[in-house]
């Protein structure tokens, strides 16, 4: 008998050889019927694969990260199936699951995929998915498996084989359909209910341009049609919501060849925006106990040598300038000058903890073909601050962080997040993590202690915690689901080392601070890209570029458009006239389309009685009042920071 041990710390036994499958129908038959794969001991597996000696089990239904990546998998090869059906002769190169959905690179021996093959292939694959098809998984001798891709004269896969060894080679197999595949695969294509393929595309084999281009084809399914259609509208939704479309539309930053890719020039309503999310956070901070810091934008090499970021980091930055026989670097991140500036003077028990704090200039060299809008650039403004303390005021520091969080997540909105509790790997150290086994540890546990405390949403995700420490990844989705990464959360028990750093303990004695690194607001450029999504462009009053437009009907009523308009002004609101010669039908459309919060509609009757029409954002009238009356209301409004 083996000892099975669950999520929630219950033990049970069973015989060798059971399958989570097995176990989940000991439970019952509906959780049976969810089960699309197992996390044994960490590794997401077959839900039918057998377990011989005592493990840890998580059996994993949809709504499961690791359920949901293997049914996408798994709908790769059903996708695969319906093509070689329907174009004999295809041969595959790799089909992962991504973000959303799925994709396959395959070459067609020259044929064209067309949108109306799409809608074939989909046909094809709900009749294959009916039939009930299990996944089989065989291992294969090498030997073996070379002589099955020769004789189907298939160089994929037998270039996949080239780095396999004996032990390491499984074929899956469903219906007529047979690849190489590490898997994990779901029990039978029966859950596959809703298909929708997306997009063709062209991709070069490896990633390499000089090597044949290949088709690529994208889809995405459900267990369920209903789903299945949510995520579609959701993803007309996001159409109309793209920052890209919306950060031009709006006036809220461009782009230039002549700046240089990944460079964002930010326009004088995306400047109001970040202004308006300065003054929150230094506010904030200051509450919190922070000072404020400013550093340059370059740094000699051995700053990053000291701080571990060359060699760890070095892909990521841009390639160093020389100057006077020296070396010096684009800053990639603000800690290192951070460290410089606590170490600048004596420090005691008495200072700590000790926080500063700095919107900071930073550059990375993002591949140009991961930039995207503002959410993947070269030059960001980060919300940074780092925060030296002892290890007994971590806990207190670290929940401070997370409360800011939780603050910020109220400003904006924000209802569904979760913290991404980024842990080491231990077969990487030395490598991808410095060698502290023992911090590692000690650090993670500081770490879950407080999540725990605290009762926020977290998962934990093994092998992706910063190179000096674990780190949190704080996940948060848009008003329409969408997700996005934030901020981080980071904790250093690393650097302090390294930059030699020390504070005088209550026994006269040196002692070695932690650090956190902490970005609540990240940066500017995604967060603006997420709150352009997340508001559709309109902005709560406390946020918008142009709060205010005033809109008299005709030139008789300028004067007084112009006194309302001194009184916003002096009221430090912002606002401007709308004195074009257009019917006032015109001029409410056009400031609609331009998402300004309030109108205030100027005529005969409100100038006769000293009072203002005003028109709220895709609410339309909201009556007629005194300007005192609006300007006490829309301030009150704003220094609230309602968000919405």
């Amino acid at each position: 008998m083996i000892k099975i041990t669950f999520p929630d710390g219950a033990v049970r036994e069973y015989a060798e050889g059971v399958t989570a499958l097995d176990i989940a129908k000991s439970i019952s038959e509906g959780l049976a019927r969810k089960i699309l794969a197992a996390s044994v001991n960490g590794q997401v597996q077959d839900a039918t694969k057998p377990i011989y000696h005592d493990a840890s089990l998580k059996l994993l239904a949809w709504n499961d990260e690791g359920g949901k990546s293997t049914f996408w998998h798994s709908s790769a090869h059903l996708m695969a199936e319906a093509v070689e059906s329907l174009f004999p002769g295809t041969k595959f190169w790799v089909g992962p699951p991504v973000d959303n959905g799925f994709y396959y690179d395959m070459d067609l021996g020259g044929k064209q995929i067309t949108e109306d093959d799409l809608r074939k292939l989909e046909s094809k694959m709900a009749e294959l998915a009916k039939k009930n098809e299990v996944y089989v998984r065989k291992e294969v001798p090498k030997a073996e498996a070379v002589k099955y891709f020769q004789d189907k004269g298939d160089e994929y896969k037998l270039d996949l084989l080239q780095n396999l060894n004996d032990g390491e080679i499984t074929f899956y197999t469903q219906g007529g359909f047979t690849d190489l595949c590490r898997g994990p695969h779901i029990p039978n294509t029966s859950f596959i209910k809703a298909i929708k393929l997306t997009n063709i595309a062209g991709a070069y084999w490896k990633g390499n341009e000089k090597n044949k281009m290949l088709t690529r084809i994208y889809g995405v399914t459900f267990p369920s049609q209903k789903e299945l259609d949510e995520y579609l509208a959701m993803l007309e939704e996001a159409k109309k919501r793209d920052h890209r479309k919306l950060g031009k539309e709006l006036s809220i930053y461009t782009m230039n060849d002549d700046i240089g890719a990944g460079l964002i020039l930010w326009m004088p309503n995306g400047t109001v925006i970040i202004e308006e999310l300065e003054k929150l956070a230094k506010e904030t901070e200051q509450a919190g106990g922070y000072k404020r810091v400013v550093t340059p934008h370059i740094a000699k090499e051995n700053l990053y040598h000291t701080s571990g970021h060359l060699p760890y980091y070095a892909d990521s930055m841009f390639p160093p300038m020389e100057m006077d026989g020296e070396k010096y670097y684009l800053k990639a991140m603000n800690c290192p000058h951070h460290h410089k500036i606590f170490d600048a003077e004596p420090k005691s028990y008495r200072d700590m903890p000790y926080r500063l704090a700095e919107y900071g200039t930073c550059y990375r060299y993002e591949q140009s073909g991961e930039l995207f809008g503002l959410m993947r650039v070269r030059c960001l403004h980060m919300n940074d601050a780092h925060i030296y303390c002892t290890k007994e005021q971590f806990a207190q520091e670290f929940k401070a962080v997370n409360d800011m969080y939780l603050k910020y997540f109220k400003i904006f909105g924000i209802d569904k997040y979760v913290m991404r509790l980024s842990l080491h790997d231990p077969e990487k150290l030395g490598q991808k993590y410095v060698n502290e086994p023992e911090l590692w540890l000690e650090t993670e546990e500081l770490v879950r202690n407080v999540l725990k405390e605290t009762g926020v949403p977290y998962v934990e995700v093994k092998g992706e915690g910063a190179f000096y420490g674990p780190k949190i990844d704080v996940q948060i989705w848009s008003a329409i689901g969408r997700e996005f990464t934030l901020a981080t959360n980071q904790v250093d028990f690393a650097q302090p080392r390294s930059f030699k750093l020390s504070f005088t303990n209550k026994d006269n004695e040196a002692e070695t601070p932690l650090i956190i690194h902490r970005a609540p607001l990240g940066t500017h450029e995604r967060f603006i890209g997420f709150l352009l999504e997340h508001y559709a462009g309109k902005f709560p009053v406390w946020l918008a570029p142009l709060q205010v437009k005033v809109l008299p009907i005709s030139d008789k009523f300028m004067d007084y458009a112009q006194t309302v308009l001194q009184s916003l002004k002096n009221a430090d609101i912002r606002c401007e006239l709308d004195d074009r010669n257009e019917k006032i039908g015109k001029k409410i459309r056009d400031t609609e389309l331009a998402k300004v919060p309030y109108m205030l509609v100027i005529g005969e009757k409100e100038m006769n009685e000293n009072r203002i029409s005003i028109r709220r954002q895709g609410k339309g009238d909201a009556g007629s009042k005194s300007l005192d009356e609006f300007i006490g209301e829309i301030t009150a409004e704003i220094k609230s920071r309602k968000s919405e």
